[in-house]
């Protein structure tokens, strides 16, 4: 983290001592870009709960546009250091709104920003040839498209390992899920800015920067719709969430149970490498896992999964789990969420080696907060430390528990994952 910043800000510092020395090679070209840049910033959305992993597409489109231009000066730094202060300045001048409402960018984002169109900037140069009249670059050849796309193209997968590395260094989390996490998010909103990116630079060095509004009007159209499907998801997010404290309310659990279970649950799943996707089921079905229990008259001692060793009669026998986590798939499948979470909150009453890996990851953090919060034998019950509570899933785990998901649990908890 630490070299990437570095990087970017000894980038950004040359940039500007750059500029001012020399001035703008385009004015013209910088100013149009620059508020290209500035707008889809202004229209992105750098909120913390964002689901989007490119906050502002319509502004990296433009960066990237900007850095497939050929100025002309007198060396190729100097072009490359123009562009990445350019991009700089309209980055953070866009972002203003956002700090003001107290949802600005991370340093990630800028870094990102600045390295990344230096970085298409640099391989940008040895493609240009020839000067336009009104000072804009002209490439030639049949293979300029293909070579600017192909630029886009290791632009894109160096922002996907530079992404996956930031990332890393911030939450601790395995660098080989991320990194595929972000290759994945490439084939979508990713091909739609380079594409975009290719097209505004082609037709500003034809028709000059005024075509940029036109080209850019889809892309900006679709950052919109986007938001709209973001805030509908988080609407979505917030009523399964409701939802999930019902069993907290009817007495079942303490308060915060489902979430603590579904944050633990995320973090386990980081570390046995499950794709975002995956992750997103894994989340809901954890929250809503314990709804089953609803069905019961009132809460029982040791009255079910949570039990980290379950006994063979009672209220807690392995026929009511299997009632209760039947009933609880039935419920959820009633929300409209995916089936797949349904099936996980379904199994959680099977022995592991038959549950999918969602459904042992579910059921080895919920008996874990049921034992650090003194719930897994009823009302009354004594709350275990960490470790103690690792011991009893250990030693109960050859036949209710996957022990390689209770060793995942373990590092979770050692490097505190789960608590970003």
């Amino acid at each position: 983290m630490r070299v990437a910043v570095g990087a970017a800000g000894a980038v950004t510092a040359a940039g500007f001592c750059w500029t001012l020395t020399h001035g703008l090679a385009q004015p013209r070209a910088a100013l149009a870009f620059g508020l290209l840049i500035v707008l889809g910033e202004v229209a992105g959305d750098h909120r913390a709960s964002a689901p989007a992993r490119f906050p502002a597409p319509l502004a990296t489109a433009g960066a990237l546009g900007y850095a497939l231009l050929c100025i002309p000066v007198d060396t190729v730094g100097g072009a490359v250091l123009e562009i990445a202060a350019v991009s700089f300045t309209a980055t953070v001048v866009g972002t203003v709104p956002h700090v003001a409402r107290g949802r600005g960018p991370t340093a990630e984002h800028l870094v990102r920003r600045v390295l990344g169109t230096a970085f298409a900037a640099a391989c940008c140069r040895p493609l240009c040839a020839g000067d336009a009249d009104d000072g804009l670059t002209a490439g030639a050849g049949p293979l300029y498209v293909p070579a600017l796309l192909g630029v886009l193209a290791l632009t894109a997968l160096c922002d996907a390992v530079l992404a996956a590395c930031l990332a890393r260094a911030r939450t601790g989390w395995p660098y080989g899920p991320l990194l595929r996490d972000e290759l994945r998010a490439l084939p979508g909103v990713g091909s739609a800015m380079c594409a975009t990116g290719v097209v505004i630079a082609l037709a500003a060095q034809v028709a000059g920067p005024w075509a940029l509004p036109v080209l850019s009007l889809p892309l900006l159209l679709t950052q919109v719709s986007f938001r709209r499907y973001a805030a509908v998801r988080r609407t979505y997010r917030q009523t399964i969430a409701s939802l999930a404290r019902a069993t907290e309310m009817a007495g079942f659990h303490a308060p915060g149970h489902a979430h603590r279970v579904a944050a633990l649950s995320r973090a386990v799943g980081r570390v046995r490498g499950l794709s975002e996707r995956e992750l997103d089921v894994l989340e809901q079905a954890a929250l809503m896992h314990d709804l089953g229990k609803l069905s019961l008259s009132g809460p029982a001692p040791g009255d079910g999964a949570d039990d980290p060793v379950p006994s063979t009669g009672g209220p807690e026998s392995l026929a009511d789990r299997r009632r209760i986590a039947l009933l609880g798939g039935a419920v959820v499948r009633q929300t409209g969420v995916a089936a797949e979470v349904a099936v996980v909150v379904e199994r959680q009453a099977e022995p592991y080696r038959d549950q999918p890996v969602a459904a042992r990851i579910v059921r080895v953090a919920a008996a874990y907060d049921a034992l650090v919060t003194g719930n897994a034998k009823g009302e009354g019950a004594v709350a275990a430390g960490p470790l103690a509570a690792l011991e009893q899933l250990r030693l109960a785990g050859r036949a209710e528990y996957d022990p390689a998901v209770v060793d995942a649990l373990r590092e979770v908890l050692a490097s505190g994952a789960h608590l970003n």
